[in-house]
């Protein structure tokens, strides 16, 4: 291999790994009698979708799991695939159709469903190729498409067995309805966002009795040209002698009866309210009831229609709302707006507010699957992890209401039914039949709609492996392992595909469900194409690389909690990958001047080899601990602290007399070997964050090394500890030296003694056994210390004119004459004590001013408490230091 650059640059390593991955196969899992599989499903991104920091954090901590149980030993299998998003995916084609002053009506359903097609072989693939990019290490050859022929297949099939099973009708029903898209939603696809409105009240007449009405309040006062009824709660005493009236509606003046029901609130409005079946989910309940009519005041676009009357229809409803309570004022019949906060339902593709519509639509009853589902959780079969969403979960589902999974677009897996249009009779089948089952007729049309995008997500775990077919995939994969995802979609898609597990395959599709945060800017906003607050993640990778990028979030992001980006948290990401490259490069530099390596049962070790052995295999365990037990974060940060700290500050350092300062062959070809070890152990435990540099640096070191190696750390084993190699003495021992060692440097520095002047030390010990430590590693303190004479005894008095420092049990005296001028340092420590007791005094002023006190928010007060501690030890420290140069 090509000498390593003096400076990293991810640019030139990554594409070629990757590439190398690839063509070796090793992201292709085979089923394999002789090991155990472990298979994660990916959340199928959208073909509309391009990468944003959400998919950076989704797919960094799958590919981290996927990677390490590979390296395990285990037939790893992460299965991709993309979703055909209906509605994202239809509207993307249609913006364009509307560009050529077009739209789908003009084209047809046959010519628009080819144009996605299209649209979707050249521009759907985007974010598998960013995915790559990321380093996700997906069994690409087994890729998959929501509306591929086998999946569509499978989608056919649950159709037609729930169908059969009772499980799917066809009912009127009030749906959430987007004006903008055109379609029913489900409950789940709906965004609720309160919102700054006003309530109406509007006097309706009582029948027969001049001058007598009720005062409805009421939201959305379009709807009231389609009231059917108004009323109250049967226990409230004001309105019992109402009960059974009629009123007339305002302005239409139609005849409506005055009812009593359970469901009104006393509290709301005036404790009377309108009844409008046809345009609100709660009344709907209250017609059926009551057996009111249904009267739809609306077309699917959001226009009123002749049921509104004359004078509205044709507007759309928000035009009508404006145009009605002027004429409500007109007549007398508003009696007052006031301010009202409510909750308003937005479609969750294009944020138009959801009109609750009374429509025919496709629905799958929920109540009969999720009892199992339930179960399977309560049982610790499925595991969810935090375990707080569990209480989240059982809360949707002891209250699920059924799925509306008809959608009115073009784009997706058409729904499997079809219509006699001479009798009538409906037939649900996989094929189109060649003839009515009732009547014989031929004249046969099919459902226009389609399903609902969850209804093939849904399915996903299973049909991916070949389902309805009894494949060896499906046997040896499912049920899969883990599933990384977003709480977002816990009932789009988690809840869903238990359920669908257990049904159509008698089994959970997974057991543990990990729910990580969401990705949020500086101001805790979740990222958002509309906010402009979301980096381009292909823009961090070009500048940083890939790995400081996934190192990075997975560093700063808890277990399942949100994190919150900005550009500064990339940094410890890029320090660290240009720290694994300087040091490696200092390591391979040293090992290619010693000829031959020692003997891995023959070292010849020393204190620090035996402490650095003993704190890897402590860092092995608890690695292999955070992976397996998810705590991502800490795992990342133990390699960190090892590696950085351990590693590079403290072993290389010493090693440093071995390869310069010795001539004892044996002693350098240990250090040689220990090093190589340190980084191949230490970059096999870094490939699953940091794919692409610990490959790079892996396949340089192993080079060097006696033992037999495979051709990529990425199925390398993962290492194990070896507790032979555990030495809790030398440990002891060496975190003694190493504080004696961090005491001098910072008696150095708080005295400003140059950098890399010599001086003497004392160390005061308590025993004989501290003082041979310090005598036989004494090499240690005098070149990472800078100390030129050193004597240890149990007997030393503190010399004058000394810093002093306590460490452990023991006492350090550093003698300073000849080392600093004294009258220039108590004058530059003088000056500094003034500052410093000048900016208390100021901190202590601003915390006793009550207006302060009263108006600053509390982390501002906190920050200046803080400055006050701080400030209050910078003195101490500065007087101590003064002190040592008076005694």
């Amino acid at each position: 291999m090509q000498k390593m650059n003096k400076v990293y640059n991810p640019k030139e390593i990554e594409d070629k790994w990757y590439k190398f991955w690839e063509e070796n196969g090793f992201f292709h899992a085979d089923i394999n009698k002789d090991k155990k599989p472990f298979t994660i499903m990916i959340p199928l991104p959208n073909i509309t979708g391009i990468l944003h920091m959400g998919h950076v954090l989704n797919n960094t901590l799958q590919d981290i799991m996927i990677r390490y149980y590979r390296m395990k030993g285990r037939e790893a299998l992460w299965m991709p695939g993309t979703d055909h998003a209906g509605i994202a995916t239809q509207n993307v084609v249609e913006r364009e159709l509307a560009e050529q002053g077009k739209t789908r009506f003009d084209i047809g359903r046959e010519k628009l469903v080819e144009l996605i097609w299209k649209w979707k072989a050249e521009k759907g693939g985007r974010i598998i190729q960013q995915l790559k990019k990321l380093g996700a290490s997906c069994d690409w050859a087994r890729e998959r498409f929501t509306m591929d022929k086998g999946l569509s297949n499978a989608v056919k099939e649950v159709f037609v067995r729930l169908y059969e099973k009772g499980l799917i009708y066809k009912g009127e029903y009030i749906i959430n309805w987007c004006p903008r898209c055109g379609t029913a939603l489900s409950d789940d696809e709906v965004d609720h966002e309160e919102l700054n409105s006003h309530l109406w009240y509007v006097k309706y007449p009582i029948k027969d009795e001049k001058d007598d009405y009720v005062i409805v309040a009421t939201t959305r006062p379009e709807t009231m040209l389609g009231d059917t009824a108004v009323a109250v709660n049967p226990n409230d005493e004001r309105f019992k002698h109402l009960i059974g009236k009629t009123a007339i509606l305002p302005i239409l003046n139609r005849e409506i009866p005055i009812i009593a029901d359970e469901y009104v609130d006393p509290e709301f409005g005036t404790g009377c309210v309108k009844v409008t079946p046809a345009h609100d989910p709660n009344d709907f309940e209250i017609g059926n009831r009551h057996n009111l009519e249904r009267i739809i005041v609306m077309d699917d676009k959001g226009i009123m229609n002749e049921n509104a009357g004359v004078d509205y229809k044709g507007m759309n409803r928000f035009e009508c709302r404006e145009k009605l309570v002027e004429d409500l004022k007109e007549r007398r019949l508003l009696v007052k707006i006031e301010p009202h906060k409510h909750t308003v339902g937005h479609c969750y593709r294009c944020h138009t507010v959801i009109e609750p519509y009374l429509s025919k639509q496709w629905f799958v009853k929920m109540k009969p699957l999720a009892q199992k589902a339930i179960d399977v959780v309560k049982q610790g079969k499925i595991k969810f992890q935090p375990e707080r969403w569990e209480k989240v979960y059982y809360n949707w589902m002891d209250n699920i209401r059924d799925w509306c999974i008809s959608r009115q677009i073009w784009w997706g897996h058409r729904i499997p039914a079809y219509y006699c249009q001479d009798c009538g009779e409906i037939i649900v089948a996989k094929q189109k039949p060649e003839k009515c089952i009732k009547c014989k007729s031929t004249n046969l049309l099919q459902d226009p709609d389609v399903l609902d995008t969850w209804f093939s997500s849904w399915l996903w775990p299973f049909t991916t492996l070949g389902w309805p077919e009894q494949t060896p995939e499906l046997e040896y994969f499912y049920p899969t392992n883990l599933l990384i995802t977003n709480p977002g979609i816990i009932f789009f898609w988690v809840a869903r595909m238990i359920m669908a597990g257990l049904e159509f395959v008698g089994d959970i599709p997974f057991d543990t469900v990990l729910l990580h945060g969401t990705v949020l800017d500086e101001q805790g906003r979740r990222m958002s194409k509309s906010l402009g607050n979301s980096p381009d993640p292909i823009d961090i990778i070009d500048n940083y690389g890939a790995d400081a990028l996934r190192f990075a979030m997975i560093f700063n992001t808890p277990k399942g909690q949100d994190v919150i980006y900005s550009d500064a948290i990339v940094m410890p990401g890029r320090n660290f990958a240009n720290k694994i490259w300087n040091a490696s490069r200092f390591a391979l530099m040293n090992a290619d001047k010693v000829i031959s390596i020692a003997n891995p049962e023959n070292l010849k070790l020393d204190l620090s080899d035996r402490w650095i052995l003993s704190r890897m295999q402590k860092v092995i365990a608890d690695v292999n601990n955070g992976y397996q037990n998810l705590e991502l974060k800490e795992a990342a940060h133990s390699l960190y602290s090892f590696f950085w700290g351990d590693f590079c500050d403290w072993y290389l350092e010493l090693t440093k007399n071995r390869f310069y300062g010795s001539d004892d062959i044996e002693s350098q070809r240990t250090a040689k070997y220990i090093i190589l070890k340190i980084l191949d152990y230490s970059m096999r435990m870094l490939h699953p964050f940091m794919p692409f540099i610990s490959e790079e640096i892996w396949q340089r070191v192993v080079n060097h090394l006696p033992e037999k190696n495979p051709n990529s750390v990425m199925i390398a084993g993962f290492p194990e500890p070896n507790n032979k190699w555990i030495d809790e003495s030398a440990e002891k021992s060496m975190d003694l030296i190493k504080e004696t060692i961090s005491a001098v440097r910072n008696i150095k520095k708080e005295m400003n003694i140059p950098l890399g002047k010599k001086a003497d030390l004392l160390i005061k010990v308590k025993n004989e056994q501290q003082t041979s430590l310090f005598i036989n590693n004494i090499k240690y303190i005098q070149s990472l210390a800078d100390i030129d004479n050193l004597k240890v005894s149990t007997e030393f008095d503190r010399p004058s004119q000394s810093a002093s420092a306590i460490v452990q049990d023991i006492e350090i005296y550093l003698p300073l004459a000849g080392l600093i001028d004294f009258d220039k340092e108590k004058r530059r420590l003088h000056k500094k004590i003034d500052s410093a007791k000048n900016n208390l005094i100021r901190i202590e002023k601003k915390l006793q001013n009550i207006e302060f006190l009263n108006k600053a928010p509390e982390d501002v007060i906190n920050k200046e408490k803080q400055r006050r501690e701080e400030y209050s030890q910078i003195i101490e420290k500065l007087d101590k230091c003064l002190n040592s140069l008076d005694m």
